[in-house]
């Protein structure tokens, strides 16, 4: 039987003990969502060469009751993952985040009440001005850089595209599948083929990130690869 909420975690050269950082984290999101909720987790192994070991993933099965493990062995980015476990869903709603849990686990019940409560198809997680005091500073440029542009050239009703915490029920989910984006800008897409849908309804979700938590720069050969899926994706 489906559990109440998927959750899906790309994961990729984690860092050193994610795997209890992520039994404590589902500990804490199950203390803020409603009694009883059951939440499967999926956690998909982007061909990591490093950082994921036997016994992180059977700490994993024993401490999580729903758990799936998918893997596969060559690196293909964040939007692949996450549309190779989103595509093995069983639960009616679905939450997507990073391996570290970097937001604070009541933004991710609030995504989740969204959706549960029917408010919208798409929930959409967007950060506050304090997010971008904690990330360097060349992901910030581009990050604002991006919010510009979305504003005022893709005139999207949500600028903040690029939040790592997203949620959907089935019709936001079949518009997920859709991306054909692997990388950074997976989110970007799902915004778009959304805000062409008028059916679909999106809601923007003020999200809160965890104290301490450390992002890394962008990769350059990521990045220049970025620009030009994002020309395409403008123009498609």
């Amino acid at each position: 039987m489906p559990a109440d909420l998927a959750l899906v975690l790309p994961c990729y050269n984690p860092p050193t003990d994610w795997a209890a950082n992520v039994v404590a984290s589902m500990e804490r999101l199950r203390q803020e969502l409603p009694n009883g909720t059951q939440v499967h987790l999926y956690l998909v192994n982007d061909g990591s060469s490093r950082g994921i070991a036997e016994a992180d993933i059977d700490l994993l099965r024993r401490e999580v009751p729903q758990f799936t493990y998918l893997s596969y062995p060559t690196n293909c980015g964040k939007g692949y993952a996450l549309r190779h476990g989103v595509s093995q869903v069983q639960e009616a709603l679905c939450l997507f985040t990073d391996i570290d849990f970097p937001y604070q686990e009541y933004s991710m019940a609030t995504l989740y009440a969204a959706l549960r409560t029917g408010a919208c198809n798409l929930a959409v997680g967007v950060r506050d001005a304090a997010y971008y005091a904690q990330v360097p500073a060349a992901r910030r440029r581009v990050s604002l850089l991006l919010r510009r542009f979305t504003r005022h050239l893709l005139r999207l009703p949500i600028d903040d595209t690029q939040c790592g915490l997203k949620g959907f029920d089935a019709t936001g989910r079949e518009q997920f599948l859709r991306t054909t984006t692997d990388r950074y800008l997976f989110d970007l897409e799902l915004l778009l083929l959304a805000s062409r849908q008028p059916a679909v309804r999106v809601q923007p979700i003020p999200v809160s990130l965890k104290p301490g938590v450390v992002l890394s720069p962008l990769n350059t050969k990521v990045l220049l690869a970025e620009s030009r899926n994002l020309w395409r994706l403008v123009w498609q």
